[in-house]
């Protein structure tokens, strides 16, 4: 197929989804139509004319007629949302018919399977406004990016927002394991490295663990094997897909800019620089700010005590040339929370938890999803 869609797995664990009508009786045409289905993440009925109950019809998200069909489709009530579907390029007649049944378009495979897959999906996740996704990356090692990247994921969550935390650092140690939640079971990077074209928002959510006690948060992480090579398109595929399921998405990013994390800073509203008040921090900040900023337009920069003998948080706003988020709090209990399995962010009125709660309320209010 032109441009795999993604992984057998993510499929599968969308296959509860409703999906389109087909009526065919082309064996191979049919066999290619539900293959372009699994890749949406959609279970489609099928027919092999048209259907005896005008509901199914009528209320399906999406009609796919297979040019053989379309004589035995003409008496069917119009509606929009009909697709006539064949393979042979050279037929002049084939107008006359999408025109007949109603038909909206006529495709023709297997040109039209990439823009096919996309409009399965389309249906069958619903056209809803698109996440708010926040991309975290450290101004230099140790800076406390992966905390705050999941004390913000676990905020949100709590906070009963539909949220997905996706860790874009292979090197990094994994989230998961951050979040406790390293024994769930799903989908971890290795199972959608290879992934390109569309991947299905539903049946992605439908895959990936929830740390324990946090429903609303599925977490993207990397196992505990060998370090596994993401391909640009998997990280574009990917956080193409948790974008269009809504609420917030969280990345993680490294502070290398490679083709992969380009693909990620790519997808973001809004991207965090953590800086730690000190001379060489800000001096290597400057750098990883000057990178990315080719990329994402909107980058901004936290700053993250103790402070350096006449270095303020205005001051390295003022030197980064970024505007400043504010200043990322001690949090005295943190490490004990962490010996104690309690993810960053997991108590609501920590200093780190009420940080991460204003600045959903700002960006989300400056988003106007609030």
């Amino acid at each position: 197929m032109a441009g795999s869609i993604t992984s057998d797995r993510v499929a599968e664990a969308g296959k509860r989804r409703s999906g389109p009508l087909i009526v065919t009786e082309d064996a191979e045409l049919l066999d290619d139509l539900l293959r372009l289905c699994a890749a949406a993440g959609a279970h489609p009925q099928v027919h092999h004319t048209l259907p005896e109950h005008r509901t199914s019809w009528d209320a399906a998200p999406l009609v796919l007629v297979g040019d053989d069909a379309a004589a035995r489709c003409r008496g069917a009530t119009r509606r929009r949302d009909v697709l006539l579907v064949g393979r042979d390029q050279d037929d002049p007649e084939v107008w006359r018919r999408a025109v007949e049944i109603g038909a909206d378009r006529v495709l023709r495979l297997p040109e039209a399977e990439s823009w096919l897959v996309d409009r399965i999906a389309d249906v069958v996740e619903g056209a809803g406004r698109q996440a708010l996704t926040v991309g975290v990356l450290a101004g230099r090692g140790g800076a406390g990016a992966s905390t705050l990247a999941c004390a913000l994921a676990v905020t949100a969550a709590r906070e009963g927002r539909r949220t997905m935390l996706v860790d874009a650092d292979p090197l990094g140690g994994g989230l998961d394991v951050l979040l406790g939640g390293e024994q769930a079971e799903g989908l971890r990077w290795p199972d959608l490295a290879a992934s390109k074209g569309r991947v299905a928002g539903g049946a992605l959510e439908e895959a990936l663990p929830s740390p324990p006690g946090l429903p609303d948060l599925k977490v993207l992480s990397w196992d505990r094997g060998g370090t596994v090579a993401v391909r640009p398109e998997a990280m574009r595929s990917v956080l193409a897909a948790a974008r269009r399921r809504g609420g917030v998405v969280v990345v993680d990013l490294p502070r290398r800019v490679d083709d992969v994390t380009r693909e990620a800073l790519a997808q973001l509203d809004l991207g965090l620089l953590v800086v730690p008040a000190e001379l060489r921090a800000v001096a290597g900040a400057q750098r990883v700010a000057a990178t990315v900023g080719t990329v994402l337009r909107e980058l901004r920069v936290v700053v993250r005590g103790p402070y350096a003998a006449g270095v303020e948080d205005p001051w390295i706003a003022r030197v980064l040339g970024l505007p400043l988020v504010g200043e990322l709090p001690l949090d005295p209990g943190l490490v004990a929370a962490s010996d104690a399995g309690s993810p960053p962010g997991a108590a609501a009125r920590s200093p780190l938890a009420r940080f991460c709660a204003a600045f959903w309320e700002r960006a989300l209010a400056e988003e106007g999803t609030s």
